[in-house]
């Protein structure tokens, strides 16, 4: 599929390992190259703001989008090829979500889990089509991906659903994945089957 944007999911910090600013600006750096716009949270400390800068740094396009109340808070970018300013984070992720072609979750804490899983509920349920993927750098996601295999065998998830979500190690890897993602199609059957109380 063409992706001209992908929304980036990531920590105001920058963790406990080089490896992680490291990748974060490997995939700065190949979105610019690939003409791939940046969306992302605003900030320009920790991943946010590392990803941001390579991208800016090799004439990419970098659009921020940042509550109100967060802008001094994560400190706002004030070099961003546009900034937008919004109420809440709700408005945060509904904006961000409407300006990405993608959905790209690198490290991070509640808030890359908020948004991030937020996405993945829009595509189970049929809202969404856009493909979304983890960076799981140095194993970051591992224990996610094992967490998503418990909840696929309890019977909370479907299969399909479970393996439309994309993690790779490597940021050239993913951005390729997901511009070449197939959904596994699901049969719509299973919405009739939670109104009968069959839960997946």
């Amino acid at each position: 599929m063409l992706i001209n944007s992908i929304g980036v999911f990531c920590g105001s910090s920058i963790g406990a390992k080089e490896i992680y600013s490291e990748k974060a600006a490997e995939l700065g750096r190949l979105m610019a190259k690939n003409n791939i716009e940046l969306v992302f949270g605003g900030g320009k400390v920790g991943l946010m703001g590392i990803i941001a800068d390579e991208v800016l740094t090799n004439d990419g396009q970098a659009i921020g989008v940042i509550p109100k109340m967060l802008k001094d808070r994560e400190v706002g970018h004030e070099n961003l090829s546009k900034m937008h300013i919004v109420e809440n984070m709700s408005d945060r992720k509904n904006l961000i979500n409407d300006l990405s072609d993608a959905f790209i979750a690198m490290p991070g804490g509640f808030g890359t889990l908020d948004e991030v899983m937020e996405v993945l509920t829009y595509f189970q349920l049929g809202w969404s089509e856009k493909p979304v993927g983890f960076l799981n750098v140095d194993g970051f996601y591992d224990k996610l991906i094992m967490f998503l295999d418990h909840i696929l065998e309890e019977k909370f998830m479907k299969f399909q659903h479970r393996h439309n979500v994309i993690f790779s190690s490597e940021p050239a890897e993913l951005i390729k994945e997901l511009q070449n993602f197939v959904p596994l199609a699901v049969d719509e059957k299973w919405i009739n089957d939670l109104k009968q109380k069959k839960t997946y």
